[in-house]
């Protein structure tokens, strides 16, 4: 590929690395990859989370905000309650390959 292909190849794909900017910028918070560490290892309602976080509701359901619309987590309702997990593998691998990665 020469430098022109590779410039223009960068720019036909912009918007996808601005969109992979932000899901970095999501996952560089340290409450947000807290509550990601803990949804790798069991869905959780917004209780449980604080309760395991040792924060507030209010503050768990705020970062759940964020990661939901980043499509990082998904909810389900089971009666009055809303269940977090991990969005998909991808998610799960993105976590455990940095744990991999720090822990070298």
């Amino acid at each position: 590929m020469d430098k022109n292909e590779c410039c223009e190849s960068v720019r036909l794909h912009e918007e996808q690395l601005m969109d992979l900017a932000e899901l970095f910028k999501v996952f560089g918070d340290s409450t947000r990859i807290r509550i990601l560490f803990v949804l790798f290892e069991a869905e959780l309602c917004v209780c449980d989370l604080a309760a395991a976080l040792n924060m507030t509701q209010s503050a768990i359901s705020h970062q759940l905000n964020i990661l939901k619309r980043s499509k990082l987590i998904k909810s389900r309702r089971q009666g009055k309650s809303v269940f977090y997990s991990l969005a998909d593998e991808h998610v799960r691998t993105i976590i455990g390959q940095g744990m991999d990665h720090i822990l070298e």
